[in-house]
């Protein structure tokens, strides 16, 4: 008598891991429309699948813990879907002058950091050791992702809300501030574990 094992599930198509899917594609999406800059439509279009992108990082994190869709393949794609739309969208802004002068700074500071938490993220994964993600760094997402909209608006936020531009640089260097902070506070606590593993 053949015994039928029913078949698992797979966790590739659960509910938070298709929202992760979704900011992936928005990546192309948003940079697509940004090749327009002085196109206000374009510009909107932009800032409302920015927008859908930026709560889609909320919900696939809540919708994992609360319906237990929690899986491998979703912890390795969500930061890695951030990482994506942030690097992408600021490097558009840079490309058509959204973001200049000084303010290219805080650009860098920020993809910088990403760099640096992702490498040390997989080092630690190596030593099997989490880096817990901190209420500053939540705060510093949302900043983040607030400042990018706006500047993703752009030429046409501004006609609608004049000093929208300056609004966004304002937010945007307040972001690069908290990455720093939580930059350190990162860098700090892979070191510890990298001396405890040189010992």
């Amino acid at each position: 008598m053949n015994v039928v094992v029913p078949r698992r599930r797979s966790t590739a198509l659960n509910l938070a891991n298709l929202l992760t899917y979704g900011r992936l594609v928005a990546v192309p999406v948003v940079v697509a429309l940004l090749f327009w800059p002085q196109d206000d439509t374009a510009r909107w279009i932009a800032v409302a699948v920015f927008v859908a992108a930026a709560i889609t990082d909320y919900l696939d994190g809540y919708v994992a813990r609360t319906y237990s869709q929690s899986s491998a393949l979703g912890r390795m794609l969500d930061p890695i879907a951030d990482k994506l739309l942030v690097a992408a969208s600021l490097l558009m802004l840079c490309a058509d002058g959204t973001i200049r002068g000084w303010s290219l700074w805080a650009a860098i500071v920020i993809l910088c950091r990403e760099i640096l938490v992702s490498g040390l993220r997989e080092y630690l994964a190596e030593l099997k050791v989490g880096v817990p993600v901190s209420r500053v760094a939540k705060w510093k997402t949302a900043v983040q992702l607030v400042a990018l909209g706006v500047l993703i608006a752009g030429p046409a936020g501004e006609r609608v809300l004049p000093g929208n531009g300056t609004l966004g640089l304002i937010l945007l260097w307040l972001a690069a501030a908290l990455t720093l902070y939580t930059g350190y506070d990162y860098m700090r606590s892979g070191i510890r574990h990298v001396i405890d593993d040189e010992r």
